[in-house]
Parts: structure tokens; sequence; C-alpha cells
């Protein structure tokens, strides 16, 4: 999230703060062992009340991944420092790959009655919202009432994200409505909030909304907005997105390019996706998989796997999703032999990762649809994994369709083990226990299922256990 930066006021530094100002700012020649000797220098000459030369410490240790040294020297020998200082020092936490130590620093900012500005909390707040800290980031929204400065923008876009990224799109949207003034910014978080909560059709509403107040989107805005399309299925909307970038002369960069082939291969039009696989200039990993995986779900297994090899002939090292994808493919288009092939270069080590319990459940869907009953289930039995519900009803589902009954028996038993609160699968272990004129034996089933005062819900019930969407790509 874009934030606000400002810069200090300070006094002409003296000859040796301008030699540590002159390692600091070049933090690419600067070694570790140096930065340690320049903090000595520094609390030896009582040179860290200056912001200057403190702020650029804490970038350096920033670049070199010692910020521990910038927060020791914050709780050691600041009793009350520049509002500088603390913002940078949270600001510098909050964008490293451990952001709880800038909670420490905040609370010493708040307990002890520091100076703080607007641009301290979006800082801190961006610390609560990646590690999901609801409870602390409601305390400072409260704080921020209280003290008046919720009435900044970047401050409440903050506490958009807060609470879009702890999945409270209730909160969210509330502050939302509160809110006077909003920027792409805001938009973009409420599309993308009620995106990653699996509520396409609301994210798509309020990116609908942000064209009618006349608030252009922005690059992070269309890449939500087409995963919204994607899991929609809303093509209509994602081929206006596509024309509009277009129209807009954007650069399809990597992220944006890998979300429209996602979208047009989940939306049924992979041949727009390959189009635009082709016009990219760069791609990764994740535009390969969304490639392939466009190209399971069309059900063009044969092109899917071509694709795969290519992208391992291109240097591009296909990861844990590509297999899942090109195992889907060939699961729907019966290639068999290519399936085996693939998952034995696997087990190899050719791709450098072990098998999950996804890959074994593409391996035995592929089979159970080729009507290899048996193999499914040598493959169930030796897995490294316990089984889940996943892989018991991908192979009852092959069972069913293959007219297998004993083995539908013994995967129907295997569901009720494992949800023995399902009354579903009560009800189609009872269904086939009746084809098989076992009488007593659904008589037991029917009992069980009134002690447990479960229902039938069959109907329902088999439409959500279809395998290649619990078990596939997307």
């Amino acid at each position: 999230m874009t934030t606000p930066t400002s810069t200090p006021t300070t006094t002409p530094p003296n000859p040796l703060s301008k030699k540590l100002l002159h390692h600091l700012t070049r933090p690419t020649t600067l070694t570790k062992p140096q930065l340690h000797q320049i903090l000595a220098k520094i609390i030896l000459h009582n040179l860290h009340p200056n912001p200057t030369i403190t702020i650029s410490f804490i970038k350096a240790s920033a670049h070199l991944n010692l910020l521990h040294l910038s927060l020791l020297f914050f709780h050691h020998h600041f009793h009350r420092p520049h509002v500088l200082i603390s913002n940078h020092l949270i600001r510098a936490l909050s964008h490293s790959p451990s952001p709880l130590p800038s909670l420490s620093v905040f609370s010493k900012v708040h307990t002890f009655s520091f100076p703080t500005n607007n641009y301290t909390y979006p800082f801190i707040l961006k610390s609560l919202s990646d590690l999901r800290l609801l409870k602390q980031g409601q305390s400072v929204h409260t704080h921020l009432i209280k003290t008046g400065h919720f009435g900044d923008l970047y401050v409440q876009n903050s506490i958009l994200n807060l609470y879009s990224s702890c999945g409270e799109m209730g909160d969210c949207e509330k502050v939302f409505d509160e809110m006077s003034v909003k920027d792409a910014v805001s938009w973009t978080v409420m599309v993308s909030g009620n995106r990653c909560l699996g509520r396409f059709g609301e994210a798509l509403a309020y990116f609908t909304r942000m064209q009618f107040h006349g608030v252009l989107p922005n690059h992070v805005t269309m890449v939500n907005a087409l995963a919204a399309c994607a899991g929609a299925g809303e093509l209509d909307m994602g081929v206006w997105i596509h024309d509009y970038v277009r129209k807009q002369g954007w650069e399809l960069d990597v992220i944006l390019g890998t979300s429209l082939v996602d979208m047009y291969g989940k939306c049924g039009r992979i041949d727009i996706g390959v189009d635009v696989f082709l016009s990219m200039v760069e791609r990764n990993v994740y535009t390969w998989n969304s490639l392939i995986g466009g190209l399971a779900l069309a059900k063009n297994g044969e092109e899917a796997v071509r694709w795969f090899f290519r992208m391992d002939d291109e240097g591009i090292k296909p990861d844990s999703v590509s297999v899942i994808c090109v195992l889907c493919a060939c699961s729907h288009s019966g290639l068999v032999d290519m399936g085996r092939w693939i998952f034995q270069m696997v087990v190899s080590g050719k791709y450098g990762f072990s098998l999950g319990i996804k890959h074994y459940g593409c391996m035995i869907d592929l089979l159970g649809r080729a009507g290899l009953l048996e193999e499914a289930v040598e493959t169930v039995e030796r897995m490294p994994f316990e089984a889940n519900v996943v892989i018991w009803v991908s192979l009852l589902s092959a069972c069913r369709a293959h007219g297998d009954l004993d083995l539908s028996v013994l995967t129907a038993r295997k569901l009720v083990e494992l949800e023995p609160e399902r009354g579903a699968y009560y009800a189609l272990l009872s269904n086939l226990y009746a084809k098989m004129g076992r009488w007593s034996d659904v008589m037991e089933v029917r009992k069980a299922m009134r002690e447990r005062s479960l229902k039938k819900d069959l109907d329902s019930s088999i439409t959500e256990m279809e395998p290649a969407r619990m078990i596939g790509y997307g």
C-alpha cells in the first residue's frame, strides 16, 4: 500500500557525521562488520539524536538484514526519539520478512507518549495486517479516532487493508462507507478483500461502482478484478478489462499478463489465453501454470502436455502446481501412460520436489477415470499419506462410474469413517447396499442415521463431490 514520505530537517553535520553518512548512504559497498563499527562510533560520540544519522543507519541495517541492531539501538539509547526516527524504524520493520518487532517499537512510542503523526500509523497497520492481528488493529483504530488521526486518507486505507487482510469485510465496508474521500487504493482494497474471500460477485460490484465514481483503476485493481472474473466465470467483464488495458497502452507485465491468461483459461476461452501468453515478453512459472491449467480445464490434454515439456525446455522449471495441472489434463483426456510417466519423473527427483497428496489425488483420479480401479486402490495404499476425503471421493466416483459395487461400498464406508456426521455418505452407502440386495446392511445404515439425526441430502452432496473440482487446478 502506498504511504507518504517526509524529509527530516537537521543541523549541518560535523566532519565525523559526514564521514559516517558517506558510508551509510552507500549500503551496497558497506559490510556487516563495518556497520557494527559505525554503530559503536555513533554511540561513543553521542550522534544518535541526529535524525539524519540514525535514519541512515536504520536504512543501512535494513539493506544488510541487520535490523535487530537498529531495534536494540532504539530500545537502549532513545529516551524520547524524534518522530522521524520512530517512523523510519517501524517502516523498515514493517517491510521486513519479520514485521513483529515493529509492534514493540510502536508499543514503546504509545506507552511513553512519544510524538506520533499520520506517517506513524500506516506502517504499524501494515505490520498488523501482515500478521493478521485483528484485536491489536482494532485497538489502533480506536486510538486513531480518539487522537484525531483517523481523517487522513492513508490511515483510512491502512485500516481498510487491516480489516480486509483479516477477512472482516463487514467492518471494512463500514469504514469504507464512512470515508468522505476514496482513491484507487480504497476501491482496490474492497475488490481484493472480497475476491480473497471468494465473494467474486461483490468484488466485481465494487469494481463496477469504482468506474461509476470516476476513479481510475491501477494495475493492482485490474489484477484483482481479473481474479474475480476468473472465479465467477465472468468472461464479458474480463474481456472489458483486457480492452481497457489495451486502450490505455499499459505494458502487459508478467503479473497482469498472467492474470489475463488465468482468467481466459477459467472462463473457457483458453484460445485467447494462448494468444495473450505468446504476446508476453516476460513469463514466469505462474504464467505457464495458468496456461497449462487452462488447457486442462478445456480438456485439451495433449496440448497441455506439449506446453508442459516446452516449459522445461525453455528453462522454466515446473513446480508442484505445474505437475498438478498437467496430471489433471492427462486425467480429463485419458492420457494414462503420459500421466504415469510424468508422475514417475517427479518420484525420480527430476523436478526437485516430493509428491504431495494432491499429486496422488490427480493420479488416482486419472487411473479411476480410465477404469484401472485396482491400480488406483494400490496407489492409495502405497501413499505416504493418510488418504483424505478428496481421495476417497475420487475413487468412489470412479468405482460407481465403472459399476464396481464392491469397491464402491469399500470407499463409501471409508467416507463414513472420515466424516461420520455427513448424512450424504450414509445415504450413498445405503443405496449401494440396496443395489446389492444386502437389506440387513441397509437397515443398519438407516439405524445409524436415525441415531445421529442425519438427513439424506444425497443429491446436493453428489454435486459437491465432483472430484475434479476438489483435486485439480483452480
